[in-house]
């Protein structure tokens, strides 16, 4: 690290935890973010931020004026860019010295499986069942660890989904997939604006944790929160030795 570097970062640097070692570590990371909106805002800001080397976010969605309630790296003067742009834009006036690569669509199976062998770790911050069953399938084959968050209303969720460990389930394991799914959106259903912003804000942790190896992550538990009484429940989540995704005869 260079003089600057060692600055920006030194309060990482100074927690025993990081350190430089750990720092160095962020430094050399590839994070793949897929969504730019209310959970992929706040979730790739503080990856920017906390020194991430190469940010990839991707998302085929343009910016709405509805969006600013709550996708906090768009502005009014960027209604109608791409998000991807958008946010590109928000983290490098965060951080320069990073690499934001911006994908302005939504991943193929062979793009998106090319994206997550490239990635340190995958964030998960889409709005629907499609992307995330293709994404947790991606993240399983390549072995990369994925960090999932959801949001609606009052209520969120978050977990990580590690294929490294052997006794970890992945997201099909939780959510098994089916045609049937119901769709629920904000766009019908509304979202509680600072409640994106916690969830985004811990997926930037708990990817951050994975990659400098600090602490313990979310591998095999699920965190729901009632943001209307601001109470967590912790489940436990075992692995599905039958799960066609990530068990042992898949």
């Amino acid at each position: 690290m260079n003089d600057d570097q060692l600055l920006r970062y030194s309060r990482h640097i100074l927690l025993d935890e990081i350190g430089i070692e750990g720092q160095e570590k962020l430094l050399g990371a590839t994070a793949l973010v897929i969504g730019a909106g209310g959970l992929g805002s706040p979730a790739a800001m503080y990856l920017a931020t906390a020194g991430v080397g190469r940010i990839v976010i991707a998302d085929g969605d343009t910016v709405d004026l509805t969006n600013l309630q709550r996708q906090i790296a768009h502005t009014t003067a960027r209604v109608g860019w791409a998000k991807v742009d958008s946010a590109r834009e928000m983290l490098a006036a965060l951080n320069p010295q990073i690499e934001v690569v911006a994908i302005a669509e939504r991943l193929d199976a062979e793009r998106l499986a090319r994206e997550v062998a490239r990635a340190t770790v995958v964030l998960d911050c889409s709005d629907n069942f499609a992307t995330r069953h293709a994404v947790n399938r991606a993240c399983v084959a390549a072995g990369v660890p994925l960090v999932s968050g959801a949001a609606i209303r009052f209520e969120a969720q978050i977990s990580v989904f590690d294929p490294r460990a052997a006794d970890a389930p992945c997201y099909h394991c939780l959510f098994p997939e089916a045609d049937d799914a119901e769709e629920i959106r904000c766009a019908t259903m509304g979202v509680f604006a600072p409640l994106v912003g916690i969830v985004g804000a811990m997926q930037a942790a708990e990817a951050l944790k994975l990659v400098a190896g600090v602490g313990r992550s979310l591998a095999g538990q699920l965190l729901l929160l009632d943001a209307r009484s601001m109470e967590w429940t912790r489940i436990r989540l075992p692995r599905d030795p039958d799960c066609p995704v990530c068990g042992a005869h898949n």
